[in-house]
């Protein structure tokens, strides 16, 4: 008698594309989810969106003006610091040429790209878009040539998956979440920041701790 295969492991990983510890920890997440995938471990993973700034302008700013309004001028100094940590993961943090923009439309994208079993690939691009590329992503000019790089090939129409944003920005209020990024194991631990690649692993490799 063949038995069933295990159910997928799950996780709930709560992010937004504008947050640099967001983007450090889901990388590292994500090579742990590689290894965890290559060992024959099943997973899902699901997104659920979070808005670091909900006031931010679909039509963007330079992110150091963003930031300096907000923290001042000294912030510079705290962007130096964080784009070298994020050198030692091989990611490049261009806040020089970062825009600042509303994430409303590219945590759409995601839910749309969940219905395709894309939305891994697509946060990445939307962090790296951001982050790297210095691209406005608002712009549904940009979000339709990252849909097409990603296989996506859709996400035209801006009220298309906003349901789905709406529900998923909700449960985060509800849930009291405040920060990001955080990671949800079911039957497993809650990990806030941006956490060891091990860690991650080790959270997928043994449910219930």
């Amino acid at each position: 008698m063949v038995s069933d295969p295990p159910a997928p492991r799950r996780v709930d990983v709560v992010l937004d594309i504008i947050c640099a510890h967001s983007y450090i920890g889901y990388t590292r997440f994500a090579r742990a989810a590689r290894r965890f995938r290559a060992a024959g471990g099943s997973l899902e993973v699901r997104f659920l969106p979070f808005q670091l700034d909900p006031d931010a302008p679909a039509t963007g700013e330079p992110l150091l003006v963003a930031l300096e309004r907000k923290f001042g001028p000294g912030v510079s100094a705290e962007t130096t610091r964080v784009a070298a940590h994020a050198a030692h993961d091989g990611l490049r943090l261009d806040y020089a040429g970062a825009v600042h923009t509303s994430t409303l439309q590219a945590h759409r994208h995601i839910a749309l790209a969940a219905r395709h079993d894309l939305a891994e690939q697509v946060t990445e691009r939307l962090f790296r878009a951001y982050f790297t590329d210095g691209v406005n992503i608002s712009d549904p000019a940009v979000l339709a040539r990252l849909a097409t790089e990603t296989g996506l090939g859709s996400g035209t129409d801006p009220h298309d998956g906003m349901d789905e944003v709406h529900a998923g920005l909700e449960r985060v209020r509800r849930g009291g979440v405040n920060a990001v990024p955080l990671f949800l194991f079911e039957n497993g631990p809650a990990l806030s920041g941006a956490q060891s690649e091990q860690t991650y692993l080790s959270a997928l490799e043994n449910p219930g701790h």
